[in-house]
C-alpha cells in the first residue's frame, strides 16, 4: 500500500459528541455506565513479562522529547492500514462492515479535526491540536469461538488460545474486536512492545457508531482513546493522582473524569487548573470527548518520524 507522507504537522494545527433528547432509561445508563480502559494494567503486566520494555519505552521517551524539542515537521499524510479482527459467539458479536467503516470514519474525523464538534467553543480551544493520518480499512478478518469473554491477558491475539494472531503488526495497526468483559471497554499496547500482541482490542459494543453500538460509548471515541496510546498518548492525569501524562499543555488532573463534567470544573491538585475533561484520553463519555492538545500530537508525530518506534509504518 502506497504511503504518501503530505503534512503530517506534529506541531500541526490540526484537531471533537453530542448526543441530544436521551430517553429516561439511556440517562440512568450514562449514570451507572463508566469508560474502563485497561491499557496501565496491561502495561504493568507487560513489564513484569519482558525485562527490556522498560529500557525499550525509556528509550522511546528519550526519542520523542528529542523530537519535540527540535521542532522537526513531518510531512505528509501517513496511512494507516487497518486489519479488524473480529471474534464473535453471537451474531450481534459478529458486527457488520458497516459498522467497522463507521469506526474507521470517526477515527479519520477525531485524528484529523474534522469531527463535527471539534469546533466546540471550551476554555482549550488555542491548544487544539490535528494530525495529518488517515486510516483505511485494509481487511476484516472474522472467526467463531466458544468464549463469552477474552479477559486483558492478550488471548484473542493468539491462535494457541482460540484467537486470531495480528497481520503484519509492523505495517498495519490491528484491531481485535471481542467480549473482553469485567467493564473493560478496550485497552491498547504502547510502543514498545512485542510486535506480536501490538493493536488495540476493544469490545463490539463500543466499536463504530452503528449497529450495536451502545451509549453513552456509542460515538466511536473508545477507539479514539485507545489508538491514543497506541501512538504512545498516556491517561490525561497520569493514571496517579495528580499524575503526569509527559504533555506539556495539558493541565494536571488528580483522577479520572465520567460522565460529561460540568463547564468549570477544576482539578484538585496545585493552582486548581481548569481540566480538560474534553480530551480524548480522559474517561469521559464519548459525547463528552472532542479534542487533542498540540502537545499531544507532537507526542503521536514522534513515533512516526525516521527515528521513531512506529518508523516501519511511513
Amino acid at each position: 500500500m502506497k504511503k504518501v507522507f503530505l503534512s503530517m504537522c506534529a506541531m500541526m494545527l490540526l484537531f471533537s459528541c453530542n448526543n441530544e433528547d436521551k430517553s429516561v432509561e439511556e440517562t440512568t445508563e450514562s449514570a451507572i455506565a463508566h469508560r474502563g480502559c485497561a491499557t496501565d494494567e496491561v502495561l504493568q503486566r507487560q513489564l513484569k513479562e519482558d525485562p527490556g520494555l522498560a529500557q525499550r519505552m525509556k528509550e522511546i521517551e528519550l526519542e520523542t522529547k528529542q523530537f519535540i524539542s527540535e521542532g522537526r515537521i513531518v510531512n505528509g499524510v501517513l496511512e494507516i492500514p487497518v486489519v479488524f479482527n473480529v471474534l464473535y459467539r453471537t451474531s450481534a458479536e459478529n458486527i457488520s462492515q458497516s459498522q467497522l467503516q463507521s469506526q474507521i470514519d470517526v477515527l479519520n474525523n477525531d485524528f484529523r479535526g474534522s469531527n463535527s464538534d471539534y469546533n466546540a467553543s471550551n476554555p482549550y480551544n488555542s491548544v487544539r491540536g490535528a494530525i495529518n493520518v488517515r486510516f483505511v480499512l485494509d481487511k476484516v478478518v472474522r472467526k467463531q469461538t466458544t468464549k463469552t469473554s477474552w479477559g486483558t491477558n492478550d488471548a484473542m491475539k493468539r491462535t494457541s488460545s482460540g484467537g486470531i494472531a495480528p497481520t503484519s503488526p509492523t505495517t498495519k495497526l490491528n484491531y481485535w474486536v471481542c467480549t473482553i468483559g469485567g467493564g473493560i471497554l478496550g485497552y491498547a499496547q504502547f510502543p514498545g512492545g512485542s510486535s506480536s500482541t501490538d493493536g488495540v482490542v476493544i469490545d463490539s459494543k463500543y466499536t463504530g457508531t452503528n449497529g450495536t453500538a451502545t451509549y453513552p460509548f456509542n460515538k466511536g471515541r473508545t477507539a479514539t482513546h485507545e489508538v491514543g496510546h497506541w501512538m504512545n498518548l498516556r491517561h490525561i492525569w497520569g493514571d496517579a493522582t495528580c499524575g503526569t501524562d509527559y504533555v506539556s499543555d495539558t493541565p494536571t488532573h488528580n483522577a479520572p473524569n465520567y460522565g460529561v463534567p460540568s463547564t468549570g470544573h477544576r482539578s484538585t491538585c496545585s493552582g486548581t487548573p481548569l481540566e480538560m475533561y474534553m480530551n480524548y484520553m480522559d474517561y469521559t463519555d464519548d459525547r463528552g470527548m472532542y479534542m487533542f492538545s498540540k502537545g499531544q500530537v507532537s507526542r503521536m508525530a514522534a513515533i512516526f518520524s525516521s527515528t521513531g518506534s512506529r518508523r516501519s509504518f511511513r
